[in-house]
């Protein structure tokens, strides 16, 4: 699956919680190229206190109400790309696993900008998650498109002490953005 993505840029922030729509069905087919994700440092930010909240099984909520992890990415061109999955992981190291029952389509061959997401509400929000994507050739070879990226807890259980935060250090690369969203 040696289909060239010209550029992908996997823009990288991680936002705290903040309102969010319930995720939108995927567009059409398309297959990913392999994508090169550009790696840009930004400045560490200072650690935000993370909120307590409730932990656990969010699924008699409804969407709109959940906490969710939401990826997203965004490539300059893609050629021969159907699409990519979501993986998810409770660890660095995996098992990851398959999170998109279908596929979310790729733009085919363009040399357009094309920006994707997805929203993961099916998670606890008080435990780190670790994501990455993979890429959909049109011929259906499969391949790694993302490294693996942290999204920590949202919430801390109630009751729990603020976790100490840790000192700033050297910013590192950036993965692809997930958001914190409610």
């Amino acid at each position: 699956m040696r289909s060239q993505v010209l550029a992908a840029l996997i823009a990288c922030t991680l936002a705290a919680c903040a309102p969010s729509a319930p995720e939108a069905s995927a567009p059409p087919a398309a297959a990913p190229a392999p994508a090169k994700p550009a790696a840009t440092a930004a400045p560490a930010a200072p650690a935000k206190e993370v909120p307590e909240g409730d932990c656990g099984d969010q699924s008699k909520l409804p969407a709109e109400q959940r906490v969710a992890n939401t990826a997203r990415w965004t490539t300059a061109s893609e050629q021969n790309n159907f699409g990519f999955d979501v993986f998810r992981g409770d660890a660095e190291a995996g098992p990851f696993t398959k999170l998109t029952a279908e596929s979310i389509l790729g733009a085919g061959t363009s040399d357009e900008t094309h920006k994707y997401e997805y929203r993961d509400d099916s998670i606890d929000p008080c435990k780190d998650y670790w994501y990455y994507i993979e890429g959909i050739s049109t011929s259906g070879a499969h391949e790694r498109f993302s490294p693996v990226f942290h999204a920590p807890a949202k919430v801390r259980p109630r009751g729990a002490a603020p976790a100490a935060a840790a000192p700033a250090g050297p910013a590192a690369p950036t993965p692809p953005a997930v958001d914190a969203q409610r």
